[in-house]
């Protein structure tokens, strides 16, 4: 007896690899266990998998959902693990959404960080600027969303008495980067206080090299990979969800780990 709740046609399987970055990802927050099977992507689509905007749409009301109970969850005091100096990468691994060899270098010199949005200061950091700021210094694991990591020493600024330095409106529920290899990204108010969010200026003791983000650089403990901007050259403080790179092709937005 032919089911009710089966499609009359078979969904192609095909369908599947057209939506796999973000059900990798999905799968790598845990809210897909054991992998996506095109009959939970039937049901979770209202049986319509034929029409891409359908899966979209579910599988991004996964993803929100998730970005939504992690944003509740998430401790701003609760630190990640750290690692002894001796467990660093060196050099560190490189992750981008493009070769290695595309990297194109940063003027030191004349690089300025801009700042904008729900801030009082709003004039432009040198990199000696940014050097001369108090700096700490921290050990701790970066894990992708492709599932390698690498434990990494990472000294900089903390993003919180840079942003109390500027006078950024704390109470704002995004902070938004851009950089010079056009890479937006944003994250929310909460993580940019966490104390172990930074704007990383060296790696293992040494200056950032050009293709680990020189001269400035996001580095958090508590989200994924791509959620850690390189060659930061701006800072927005806003109450305007801006998205991110990976976030406009689906990809979760919160990603914490």
């Amino acid at each position: 007896m032919k089911s009710l709740f089966r499609p009359g046609d078979a969904p192609d399987a095909s369908v599947l690899d057209l939506h796999r970055p973000l059900i990798r990802s999905l799968e790598r927050r845990g809210l897909l266990r054991g992998g996506l099977t095109l009959g939970s992507l039937v049901m979770l689509t209202g049986c319509d998998v034929k029409r891409p905007e359908s899966v979209q749409d579910a599988l991004l009301a996964i993803s929100r959902l998730n970005d939504k109970v992690q944003a509740l969850i998430f401790d701003p005091n609760k630190l990640a693990p750290t690692y002894p100096a001796s467990m660093i990468l060196r050099p560190p691994k490189f992750n981008a959404y493009y070769d290695v060899v595309d990297v194109k270098p940063v003027n030191g010199t004349t690089w300025r960080l801009e700042l904008a949005g729900l801030i009082q200061d709003k004039r432009p950091w040198t990199l000696q600027d940014l050097q001369g700021l108090p700096q700490s210094s921290m050990v701790i694991k970066h894990i992708c969303v492709e599932g390698w990591s690498y434990i990494g020493g990472w000294t900089g600024v903390p993003l919180r008495d840079f942003l109390e330095r500027v006078g950024a409106d704390l109470k704002a529920p995004y902070v938004a980067f851009k950089t010079a290899d056009n890479y937006p990204s944003s994250i929310d108010m909460a993580t940019a206080l966490h104390p172990q969010t930074m704007l990383a200026l060296q790696y293992g003791g040494q200056v950032l090299a050009d293709p680990f983000g020189f001269p400035v650089r996001l580095r958090m403990s508590t989200k994924l990979g791509y959620k850690n901007p390189k060659w930061v050259t701006a800072i927005e403080v806003t109450n305007t969800y801006t998205g991110g790179f990976w976030e406009k092709k689906g990809f979760p937005w919160f990603a914490g780990i």
